[in-house]
């Protein structure tokens, strides 16, 4: 699909195996969830607008490569957390934002309950961050948000995605990319991605 990645990576795999694990416990799942979503984070800035520079090294001035904007990571609340937690190792200078958006579990549909952003989006490649696309409402929900806020460069972070979700975030941002490492088969009646990995947002912290 245009503008989809599927992460396919060995590593990032075996990393998604111990997820699905129904055995796998929270501190070994949370610590799976923040290391595959450095494969992502990795794969999701390969092709990030970029500046040249000179810096002074000990010997002497070099050119030098970075990112052209700020990067802001804005994971919903609250498995999105899990998938940044070690987010750091490779973008210390990414700034975090947050969006509390819960699934009603009746209508199936986004409610959000929390906002904390920066000002000024559009100086920023900003990456939706969330375990789960399953209908995708979260998700399509969160961008909608941001690029009222002002947000001109969006990506979305998924580790894995039904493929109804995924339709319904392309159609929201056909021209936005979204990186997952899993396809699935299906959303069951209650909305929960098959074969899936259960509740992110327990399996990570427990509760």
């Amino acid at each position: 699909m245009k503008n989809v990645h599927l992460i396919q990576h060995p590593i990032a795999q075996a990393r998604l195996a111990t997820l699905r694990d129904k055995t796998t416990p929270h501190p070994e799942f949370r610590r799976a969830l923040g290391q595959l979503g450095l494969h992502l984070l990795h794969e999701a800035t390969a092709d990030l607008a970029v500046k040249q520079k000179r810096v002074r090294t000990p010997l002497g001035p070099a050119p030098a490569t970075v990112p052209a904007r700020e990067i802001l990571l804005v994971p919903i609340l609250r498995a999105g957390q899990g998938l940044i937690t070690l987010a750091d190792q490779i973008l210390p200078e990414a700034r975090i934002g947050y969006l509390g958006i819960a699934r009603n579990e009746t209508t199936l549909q986004p409610e959000g309950y929390l906002e904390k952003l920066p000002a000024r989006l559009g100086r920023f490649d900003v990456f939706v961050v969330d375990p789960m696309l399953a209908t995708a409402g979260s998700a399509i929900a969160a961008g909608q948000l941001l690029q009222k806020r002002g947000a001109k460069h969006l990506r979305f972070i998924h580790a894995l995605a039904a493929p109804e979700g995924l339709r319904a975030l392309r159609r929201a941002f056909p021209k936005n990319q979204i990186f997952t490492a899993a396809l699935d088969s299906h959303l069951n009646e209650n909305g929960y991605i098959i074969p899936g990995l259960g509740d992110a947002g327990d399996r990570c912290f427990g509760c």
